[in-house]
């Protein structure tokens, strides 16, 4: 697999083509055996197309979970072929949450993929105590941008499953987001604990926790990255407004994961990007024991694929990771 599947184009960044960075990303996934994905509640045209378009390009093994007649309904409205596709009879969307849920604890699905159900339907079955797909890790959510005028792909974390995290779920955030930079091989991660400004005030809790979690890093409580904050958004991304600024840091102006505040502020970062600067947002949630695919009825095709190639190459880190344990 190369080793900048993630990082810069190969051709001048003001030429590059729009979904130039996601084109590594399948092309990377194709690579893999395909991710064997429990499709949940599959009951809108939306879903169950991209489930089926990344299983024809090799991404996915698609295994639908929800209402027979439902999903049918769905194949019959976008005229697709769901005869070879393997079914889980549920009874509604809940019914189907919990049952592909079960696929993976039994070992029959290797990821979870969001079809017409509320995302809190979905995480609800994956964080209950006794039946769900819990780990040590608190559960995150990370936006992959595909920021057309930006060389890079972007990781920013966490904008859709945390509300107002502490410390301690900060750090386990920017350790699931380095964790992620690593699976899609980024030669380095590079993480900017993101607020209104770069230097440490009392009055801006933020900047205290920023301040914090990089001493975490520094004492090897968060590893395999480079941790700075706090920085405010365009110090963390531009190497001139770093430069104006006096910031001398190995992240400042260069950073491929953006930890945000809260999840009003990711929301709303991710959601600017994407309307006013062209950017698509691949969703995946880490934290659980398989990638879960995290995406909207507004996602472009091109952004579910992508979302698809993330979970499988993250699959795939978590394989190795295993492996390497069980030696």
């Amino acid at each position: 697999m190369p080793a900048s599947i993630a990082l810069e184009p190969s051709i001048p960044h003001a030429q590059a083509p729009r979904h130039e960075k996601y084109d590594r990303l399948i092309a990377a996934a194709q690579a893999l055996p395909r991710l064997r994905v429990a499709v949940v509640h599959p009951c809108d045209e939306a879903s169950l197309g991209a489930a089926l378009e990344a299983a024809e390009l090799g991404l996915i093994e698609p295994i639908l979970v929800g209402p027979p007649g439902k999903i049918a309904a769905a194949a019959s409205a976008a005229k697709l072929d769901i005869s070879a596709v393997r079914q889980v009879n549920a009874a509604h969307s809940h019914d189907a949450a919990a049952k592909a849920v079960e696929l993976v604890r039994c070992g029959e699905a290797d990821a979870l993929m969001k079809g017409s159900l509320h995302t809190d339907e979905l995480m609800g079955a994956v964080v209950a105590r006794d039946t769900g797909l819990r780990t040590a890790r608190r559960i995150s959510h990370c936006f992959v941008m595909d920021v057309p005028s930006h060389p890079d792909a972007l990781i920013i974390t966490d904008a859709a499953i945390n509300i107002s995290p502490s410390l301690e779920d900060k750090s386990h955030i920017v350790q699931n987001a380095i964790d992620l930079a690593h699976a899609m091989k980024f030669e380095e991660a590079r993480v900017a604990v993101l607020s209104a400004m770069e230097t440490v005030n009392p009055n801006v809790p933020s900047t205290i926790e920023a301040a914090a979690l990089c001493k975490m890093a520094d004492r090897g409580q968060i590893t395999g990255g480079i941790v700075d904050g706090p920085l405010a958004l365009d110090n963390a991304i531009d190497l001139g407004s770093a430069a104006i600024k006096h910031i001398t840091s190995p992240v400042a102006g260069r950073a491929n994961i953006l930890v945000v505040p809260d999840l009003e502020a990711g929301n709303m970062l991710a959601k600017s990007l994407t309307f006013l600067a062209g950017a698509d947002a691949a969703g995946i949630v880490l934290g659980a024991r398989v990638p879960i695919i995290l995406t909207s009825r507004a996602d472009s095709k091109t952004t579910r694929l992508a979302s698809c190639a993330v979970a499988a190459l993250l699959a795939e880190a978590q394989r190795a990771i295993a492996k390497a344990v069980e030696v």
